[in-house]
This record gives structure tokens, sequence and C-alpha cells, in this order.
């Protein structure tokens, strides 16, 4: 069970007018990214804003996707979600779809939990599936994340947990599950790209791969051709650009972008609480881009 190295595009979900999930728009950015060079898709994860896309929404839109023509082992999907029995459905339609994985958070809404807990959940999850799962460590955002050990403790105990997405920003933790001999870790950012690639990893899973796949697959082919200096030179500017756009809220952001790439407003539109990037913001990150990184985006 392996994609092999490369990039994994963490999907921004597209709206319609009338607040469903826009599944053309869906499935033409899978296409787009996939031919960009990335790897693998993964759904309804924090930049497709998940937690705020109801379970029959999410089981419905993967049906979408790959009815569309995404293939199903290209598609790593974001399952998790504060319900147990809510995460075990998800992931068993993931599973019964022949999707490639699940990307599972812990159960995030309950904090201060013991590390015990968090070890009952991921085993009760994958005590019901046989889909390959990938852990989700993003504690600065779910207030929950996966302790070191625990990971020790799942990998040792199920062959189908495979590796953990890593979105803490914390290399000393990166750099620890890199230690677990046989653990499959993806940075959730191409920031610490080249140093895990150092480390043998495949990857990272990257929100900024919505607007720039190609570049970041770039540093992963030339790294992996032994073109370590030209791999340098495009990681300091996808990391340049993904700095830019970090400096505002960074969904609404890549959804201007994606919406003004491919000319369609409904990519504009983001779900409660989450608010659309406008005004003085947009006309201030569209200067930003285009003195900073050459990068034009087309205006709406």
């Amino acid at each position: 069970m392996s994609l092999g190295p490369g990039l994994i595009a963490p999907l921004l979900t597209p709206f319609a007018p009338d607040g469903s999930i826009a599944i053309d728009l869906f499935v033409e950015h899978a296409r787009r990214l996939l031919d960009q060079g990335c790897v693998a898709v993964t759904p309804f994860g924090t930049t497709g804003e998940g937690p705020s896309i109801g379970c029959s929404e999410r089981m419905s839109a993967l049906e979408g996707l790959i009815k569309g023509g995404i293939p199903p082992r290209r598609i790593i999907a974001a399952t998790g979600t504060a319900s147990l029995a809510d995460t075990i459905s998800i992931t068993r339609h993931a599973e019964d779809l022949e999707c490639m994985g699940a990307l599972v958070l812990p159960a995030f809404y309950f904090k201060a939990v013991s590390d015990e807990g968090i070890r009952r959940y991921f085993a009760e999850v994958a005590e019901a599936v046989t889909i390959p799962i990938f852990l989700y460590h993003i504690p600065q955002v779910a207030g929950v994340g996966v302790p070191i050990s625990v990971v020790k403790s799942l990998f040792a105990r199920f062959g189908h947990i495979v590796g953990i997405k890593d979105s803490s920003g914390q290399w000393d933790n990166t750099g620890r599950l890199f230690d677990i001999d046989g653990l499959t870790v993806y940075p959730g950012s191409e920031v610490a790209l080249i140093k895990a690639l150092a480390r043998g990893g495949p990857g990272c899973i990257s929100a900024t791969a919505n607007i720039n796949a190609s570049e970041i697959s770039g540093v992963i082919a030339d790294w992996n051709g032994g073109l370590e200096d030209r791999a340098a030179k495009r990681h300091a500017r996808a990391v340049a650009l993904r700095h830019s756009v970090e400096q505002y809220p960074v969904i609404p952001v890549l959804k201007q972008l994606v919406a003004r790439t491919s000319g369609d407003r409904r990519w504009l539109d983001v779900r409660p609480p989450l608010t659309q990037l406008e005004g003085p913001e947009v006309d201030s990150l569209l200067d930003d881009l285009s003195s900073s990184h050459g990068r034009r985006w087309l205006a709406l």
C-alpha cells in the first residue's frame, strides 16, 4: 500500500449558490491538481472545511468525485469527526468505495482528555475497518493532538494504521515521528518538505497545493532525481508564496485565488463561521503576490 513519493492536495470544497457542494467544480479541481503532479487528493480535511460539512454530504460528494472520474485509489478521504460513530460510518463508506485511505482526526470536542482516551478512539475506528488509516495531528486547530506514545502504540497494534499527517508545524514532533520505523510521515506544509525528504519521507500534504501544485510537486521530483540544488531553489519559492498567503485567512484566500484562475465565482463561497475575503484585503493580497512572486491572478 503506497502511493509512492509525491504531493497530496487537501481539496478546497466549492459550494453552489444554494449552499450545497458544487460537484462539478469539485471534480474539475481534483482532476486539475492530479494533472499538475499531485499523487492524491484529500477531500474534507481542514482546508476543505470538513468539520462544517455533514456526514451524508461528505459521503455523497465522495461518490460524486469517483463518478466524475477521480480514481478512488488516488483519494485519501478525511473522515474524522467529534463522534466516534460518525467517524466509523464515514470511514466504512470510504472503504466501500475502495478509497486509497482515510485521514482521521482525533475526537476534537472534549479537551484535556487522556492519552488512553485518544488511543481508544482510534483503536475503535481501526477495529471497525480495514482501509489504510493516516492519523491527523493538528492540535493548534483541533485542540486535541495525537501524542507520540499513542502513535507508537496504535502503529504497533494495527497493521492498517500506516501513517500520520503532522500539521503541528513543530519539526521536533515531526522528527520524532520519523524515528518510528516504518511509519509514513507527511508534514502538513511544504515548509518542512526538504527536511522530510532528507529523512526518507514521501512528500507532504499542503493546503497551498490548491494553487501551487506544480512547484511543490517539482521540489519532490527534483530531490528524488538527485537535483538537490534545484529542489532547494524551488522549495524557497514555494515557502515564500505560502508565507504570503498565510498573512490572510487561509481558506478564504485560497478560494479567492482559485476563483480568479478558474473564472468561477462559486469558489468564493465559504461556510459559516468562515467569511469571504473581500475589499481591501483582496487588493492587498493580489498586490503582494504580484510584486513578491511574479504571480498574477485574473480579476473576476
